[in-house]
């Protein structure tokens, strides 16, 4: 091999040095790239939460005023379980139950002017100016109401989890219809999903309820 074949072969390889120098190189860029980007990603998160406002609404919940203070976000489910008043005292009204918090399964449902409501997927804003009624709200003081009494003659509960969803549905229906047939019951009810399988107990219960004066 002549002298300028053999500077060209030397001239086309890399280096040892070179070679860790370009490793080392792109080590650090992919250590510090990642790094940036979480920072930025952290930046963002904190600029989002600054620009959340809130705002203080009043809720009529069961015949009772609450002030509390919200984000535009907040739903009424969350309001409901977790609010806390100006006064300071807890909202505290759980019978709701936070269960699928996409609006499929009922087990927050809520009277909101006399209509059925999914808690979780109603903004606790939109509730502003309306009557909400809650499990808790049903009763007269000790005296319990009918569908609760009727539910606990049928035994239509397992779990419990959908329970308060399952009466304050069946409650607002049989406002509507007082004597639902059973066709209208399992309509009336379908939004409403009780994984322990106590439908035929939950049925039973709003036909006993239904026999019962609601005046």
């Amino acid at each position: 091999m002549s002298e300028k074949e053999k500077k060209q072969v030397r001239d086309s390889n890399i280096s040892r040095r070179s070679f860790l120098k370009g490793v080392g190189t792109g080590t650090v860029a992919a250590t510090v790239a990642p790094t940036v980007l979480i920072g930025a990603e952290k930046s963002a998160e904190a600029q989002m939460d600054e620009a959340v406002s809130t705002a203080k609404i009043q809720l009529n919940i069961n015949e009772k005023s609450y002030q509390v203070e919200v984000e535009a976000r907040t739903t009424l489910l969350t309001v409901l379980r977790d609010g806390i008043d100006t006064s300071g005292n807890n909202v505290d009204l759980t019978g709701a139950k936070l269960i699928c918090d996409r609006g499929e399964c009922g087990g927050c449902t809520v009277i909101v002017d006399g209509k059925t409501v999914y808690a979780c997927m109603m903004l606790a804003m939109d509730a502003q100016g309306k009557q909400i009624t809650t499990v808790e709200g049903l009763a007269d003081g000790d005296d319990l109401h009918p569908v609760q009494e009727a539910f606990i003659q049928h035994d239509a509960l397992m779990c419990g989890f959908c329970t308060p969803g399952f009466i304050v549905s069946s409650a607002a229906l049989l406002n509507e219809n007082a004597k639902p047939t059973l066709g209208e019951i399992k309509e009336g009810l379908s939004g409403n999903t009780c994984r322990c399988g106590t439908y035929p107990f939950i049925f039973d219960a709003v036909k006993t309820a239904s026999r019962k004066n609601f005046n």
